[in-house]
């Protein structure tokens, strides 16, 4: 249990004791530190229900309050806030057992069978700065279930079917004869731009491309052949990107919208048993109460176009109906951009209504905004064209090998090279995964690599700068107790308690930034603490207590940020 949650059960307890069983307690990290450490603010709801004076109910909930051993001091402000000061003491036996555990005495919650959806590029097209959100969003999300004991399914819900496919099948024929598909396949992006030219400019090759897609789907062991050297040759940059981003997608995740292929018409003959499925002007549409368009009427969602033709909400019911009857998933997470948000809302309310999934069974759709241009416009290239990822990730580097070329000419290239890679990729990561990711954010080379502020820079110099007080400290004894008596370290002291909070606050909500947030929050103490609190010139039973808080706010940071798929160094 977290000091939160345990501090919020004995709260809770407390005005059910006071007379208020109905009450919730609301217990907050304090915004001061002159207001304690916790503040519990649910007494002044709690008074309104039961028409008392709420500075007499808090004297009555403070009666019953029992934090022995917890709090050393407790207190009413205002008009009713209950202040907790934490017990050093308590504190410190908190540290000690962090510092002892690979996962810093986090008291692991009940696991679940969890999928965490996400990059989910179309194939034969280059990755671009689109996919850079979900990619290390729904990473770092895999990485904290993960941590906290949960069993996580990672999947990447590629696009490798459909019409593009065919277009491209037809151009690479059509180069095979003239011996020049290889070359061409070689950069794919540029084959895909060739092949739609053809597709848009040349109604004949438009219908042998069409003619593709009908043998793609029925199987033809030829095209197939064809299709597979498109996805091979597609996931090979994708994973190059991965590699690069740190992030762990392999092909062992790659479930594309071919895997469920067999399935659609099972879906649709499904839903016209359940009772679902209406005929609209030749398509097989389900029409949903809860979604009104501009006329007040039901929207109407196509599962078949007149065509016969199937649309991704058809694949992505049946991706469900696999992962609820194959997987026996218990949570799945949809980590796709915000503009899907009316997508997902009706895709899930199709899967329920039709009794595909339980109940029991959560289906949550991690939104996120659009990475932004300085002019306030969505990131693009200076002609206006789309920035490819491997290239913004590869400048990254190179902007980071020249800040540390300039501050440390003296290292060897090697070092230079992995320093870059380590700082670049992580700005580039720490500056999206900071932001809220309901909204849009804009992309600022000079703010993401500075040293100063909420970037990652700051918290790798950070951690860099505990190790250098352990490569001068002498005998290190690292079971030594942890004592907590000068304000800045009772004040880092209990930052460190609430890594478990964070982290599970950001599996449940599903947002990274509150693990950005904490992180600078940590290390801004950290830096505090080590100013009013010198380490090496201290004694003793002192300089030991203090090492043990430094190596415990180095394990923390190195530890948080691996969550968000972020290295350190222990030089820079």
């Amino acid at each position: 249990m977290t000091i939160q949650q345990l501090i919020s059960a004995r709260v809770q307890a407390a005005l059910a004791a006071a007379g208020a069983p109905d009450a919730s307690a609301n217990v907050q990290p304090a915004s001061k530190p002159e207001f304690g450490d916790y503040q519990a603010n649910g007494v002044m709801a709690a008074a309104k229900q039961l028409k008392t004076n709420p500075r007499e109910l808090a004297q009555k909930v403070l009666a019953a309050l029992d934090l022995d051993g917890i709090a050393s001091k407790l207190e009413i402000a205002g008009p009713g806030f209950i202040n907790i000061h934490l017990d050093p003491a308590f504190l410190a036996r908190r540290a000690e057992a962090a510092l002892a555990d690979d996962k810093l005495a986090i008291e692991l919650p009940a696991p679940q069978r969890v999928m965490v959806e996400y990059s989910s590029p179309n194939l034969a097209k280059e990755m671009h700065v689109g996919h850079l959100r979900s990619s290390i969003i729904g990473d770092a999300l895999a990485r904290v279930l993960g941590f906290l004991g949960h069993d996580v399914v990672r999947a990447n819900h590629v696009g490798d079917w459909g019409t593009q496919f065919g277009m491209l099948t037809a151009l690479l024929v059509e180069e095979s004869q003239q011996g020049t598909a290889q070359l061409e396949l070689n950069d794919l992006e540029a084959f895909y731009r060739k092949a739609k030219v053809h597709f848009d400019e040349d109604e004949e090759f438009a219908n042998r491309a069409r003619d593709y897609v009908v043998k793609l789907q029925g199987g033809d062991p030829e095209v197939l052949a064809l299709w597979r050297q498109f996805v091979d040759v597609s996931l090979e940059h994708c994973e190059a990107v991965y590699r690069k981003l740190n992030v762990g997608l392999t092909r062992e995740h790659v479930r594309g919208e071919s895997a469920y292929n067999d399935d659609l018409q099972v879906v649709l003959k499904d839903l016209e048993a359940s009772g679902m499925l209406a005929e609209d002007q030749g398509a097989k549409v389900v029409f949903l109460e809860e979604f009104k368009n501009q006329e007040g009427e039901p929207m109407g969602v196509i599962i078949q176009k007149k065509d016969g033709g199937f649309l991704y909400t058809t694949t992505d019911i049946s991706a469900v109906r696999y992962r609820h009857r194959e997987l026996k998933l218990e949570r799945v997470l949809y980590v796709v951009d915000a503009r899907q948000s009316l997508h997902f809302q009706q895709m899930f309310s199709i899967c329920r209504k039709a009794g595909f999934v339980p109940d029991s069974m959560s289906l949550e759709h991690i939104a996120f905004g659009t990475m932004m241009g300085e002019d306030g416009k969505p990131f693009k290239t200076r002609s206006g064209g789309t920035v490819k990822l491997i290239d913004l990730l590869q400048e990254a580097e190179e902007r980071a090998y020249q800040l540390v070329a300039e501050k440390n000419p003296e290292l060897p290239e090697e070092d230079k090279r992995r320093i870059a890679n380590v700082v670049g990729i992580g700005a580039v990561k720490y500056a999206d995964l900071s932001k809220n990711r309901i909204g849009d954010y804009v992309f600022n080379w000079d703010t993401m690599l500075s040293f100063e502020g909420n970037t990652a820079p700051y918290l790798q110099y950070a951690y860099t700068r505990v190790q250098s007080v352990f490569r001068k400290a002498e005998d290190y004894d690292a079971t030594a107790p942890v004592v907590i008596n000068e304000a800045a370290e009772k004040q880092l002291a209990v930052a460190l308690a609430q890594f478990e909070d964070t982290v599970k606050d950001v599996a449940d909500s599903g947002y990274p930034h509150y693990l950005c947030q904490y992180l600078y929050q940590l290390a801004t103490l950290f830096s505090r603490f080590y100013e009013a609190c010198p380490i090496l010139k201290s004694e003793g039973e002192v300089q030991a207590s203090r090492l043990q808080l430094a190596a415990l706010t180095a394990k923390t940071l190195k530890s948080g940020l691996d969550l968000l798929g972020i290295e350190v160094l222990d030089a820079m």
